[in-house]
């Protein structure tokens, strides 16, 4: 339940984001959540300190003590670029002359290497600068087809979500017409049978004013579940029907007979 992922928005079909306070009601409740939420604790207990002493250098270790124990840091030394004398106290000293001596040589040693760096970079620079951009600009066009393959997949994705939202989409408006359809029929039905509830009350009330009064006693009914009662029939009704139009012939005959004798 936990790896599910609960779409409730399509954005390639809904529409009303750009209108009016929708961006400020929005930002309102992510500031009404942010406001609400107070994380009661460190929600990063549960994992490990990273591991950074393997990528820490003697220079580094240094500083983080310095650092630690609220020490201000030294400022840079141009020692190495000065050429004092032996101290007022030792110029008598072999081993202080020596020392100063030493100390100009390095320097004179280091001002020829930065001129000789500078002569190389004079003659070979311009090939070197020159061959740099080379290989930058095959790094570049390299980066360059990269991106474009991530755009063209970041194309991709959003053309596949754009196509299943679409036909999403269309899904929901048929279903919901469907549902507006069944709701009107079902408010249309509703009504009819109100209006026949009403028609049946109506005729209801009617007989009871045309029905005379039965002593307060109401005529049994019979159970016919719905249908016409039938009546009962061996089979003669059709003969006794024939014998009854017989008789009637005789006895208009004898009337006719006992007229004519009265006349004469």
């Amino acid at each position: 339940m936990a790896d599910e992922v609960i779409v409730d928005a399509l954005p390639y079909i809904d529409h009303g984001y750009d209108d009016v306070g929708v961006r400020e009601s929005a930002l309102a409740m992510v500031e009404e959540e942010c406001r609400r939420y107070r994380p009661t604790k460190n929600y990063l207990d549960h994992l490990p300190l990273p591991a950074s002493s393997p990528f820490e250098t003697p220079l580094m270790i240094n500083e983080f003590e310095r650092i630690q124990n609220r020490l201000p840091m030294e400022t840079l030394s141009m020692k190495r670029y000065e050429l004092p004398p032996p101290p007022s106290g030792k110029l008598s000293e072999v081993s202080a002359w020596q020392e100063s001596i030493e100390n100009s040589m390095a320097q004179l040693e280091h001002q020829w290497v930065r001129s000789l760096n500078l002569e190389l970079m004079l003659d070979y620079g311009t090939e070197a600068w020159k061959s740099y951009l080379e290989v930058f600009t095959a790094m570049q066009a390299k980066a360059q087809i990269q991106l474009q393959h991530i755009k063209k997949d970041i194309q991709d994705v959003n053309w596949q979500r754009k196509q299943a939202q679409t036909e999403a989409g269309e899904k929901l408006r048929a279903l919901e017409a469907h549902w507006v359809l069944l709701v009107s029929k079902n408010y249309e039905i509703e009504t009819e049978c109100v209006e026949l509830e009403k028609v049946v009350q109506a005729a209801r009330e009617q007989l009871e004013k045309i029905a005379p009064p039965n002593n307060g006693e109401t005529p049994p009914t019979e159970q016919t579940n719905g249908h016409v009662p039938k009546t009962e029939s061996n089979g003669n009704d059709g003969a006794d029907s024939d014998v009854d139009n017989d008789i009637d012939e005789d006895n208009a005959e004898e009337e006719e007979q006992d007229e004519s004798t009265n006349e004469t």
